[in-house]
């Protein structure tokens, strides 16, 4: 075997040697974490659909069985049918709201070069310090009959008479909006900080104006920021509990509550464990398929 074959097969047997110990310090890396995730999550799923399949008594918590009555109950009934399509209206138009208000303000934030960036950056985080039942309280009072909004209408002279805002669904929407939006920005400035200013820039002196640039050089760019904050968003919204609880009513059912309702009021776990695999289901695979899309368009 000549020198230079030998050379050849001990930098490959190093090279494999450096791949193995790369590889390996990773599986040491991401092990634990891997466990827990497995054992804090996928165990508790599996358990809750073997729940779903159990039949309910009155007065038992539930009787063991293996039947799909419970999911045919929720696809026939109308009344679930129709907390599932509101859930999913309400968690399309906050993650469309969101990322509308989002962008220039992450934008504003990505791309300022004041010293007071942080002071800023600390003005969207600050409403993540109190919790969602404060913040919808305060909802609360804003949207009540004799809160500020109905009190200034009518001080300036544009209602006689107090309009209906609590208990609707612009009302849930306004707070759900309020608790995600930091999270957007926050998703969507990260993103837009990684795209270097040069190639604004040069869309500008070729002529793009501010709005065109956004389309066309922004937008794609920051593609996968957005994809990222939609999904966060959806998800928030689609199992948000607190919010549709106080600014909704009980009349305005999400799946949240009745996920709530079922265990905790009504103490029919199979029902309400179908109900959460119902849920969870819908918000993964239209979470999946939302970034299938967004990969799709992005690396055509």
């Amino acid at each position: 075997m000549s020198a230079s074959a030998t050379d050849d097969s001990l930098a490959s047997l190093a090279a494999r040697e450096a791949r193995g110990g790369r590889l390996s310090t990773a599986g040491f890396l991401i092990g634990p974490a891997t466990v827990f995730v497995t054992i804090g999550l996928l165990v508790p799923i599996l358990i809750l659909f073997r729940y779903s399949l159990n039949d309910f008594k009155p007065g038992l918590l539930m009787v063991d069985a293996l039947t799909i009555k419970q999911y045919v109950l929720f696809f026939t009934d109308p009344y679930f049918l129709a907390a599932f399509w509101r859930t999913l209206r309400v968690a399309i138009m906050v993650t469309a709201i969101c990322l509308v208000v989002a962008f220039p303000l992450a934008y504003k934030l990505a791309r300022t070069q004041s010293r007071y960036k942080n002071v800023l950056i600390m003005l969207v985080v600050l409403p993540l310090f109190v919790g969602n039942a404060v913040r919808a309280a305060g909802w609360m009072t804003a949207f009540g009959n004799k809160g500020f909004v109905n009190v200034s209408l009518q001080w300036l002279g544009l209602i006689d008479e107090p309009i209906r805002i609590m208990y609707t669904e612009f009302a849930v929407v306004v707070g759900i909006v309020a608790v995600n939006l930091p999270y957007v920005v926050l998703t969507l400035q990260s993103v837009i900080e990684g795209i270097d200013r040069v190639v604004e820039e040069a869309a500008f002196s070729l002529g793009a104006d501010p709005l065109t640039m956004a389309r066309r050089v922004l937008w794609p760019l920051a593609l996968p920021g957005f994809a990222a904050g939609a999904i966060f968003c959806f998800i928030l919204t689609m199992n948000a509990y607190a919010t549709p609880v106080l600014l909704g009513g009980p009349q305005f059912v999400m799946m949240g509550p009745l996920v709530y309702v079922q265990f905790a009021v009504k103490s029919n776990w199979p029902f309400g464990a179908a109900v959460s695999f119902v849920l969870m289901t819908a918000t993964l695979l239209l979470t999946a398929a939302a970034n299938l899309m967004v990969l799709r368009r992005y690396r055509n």
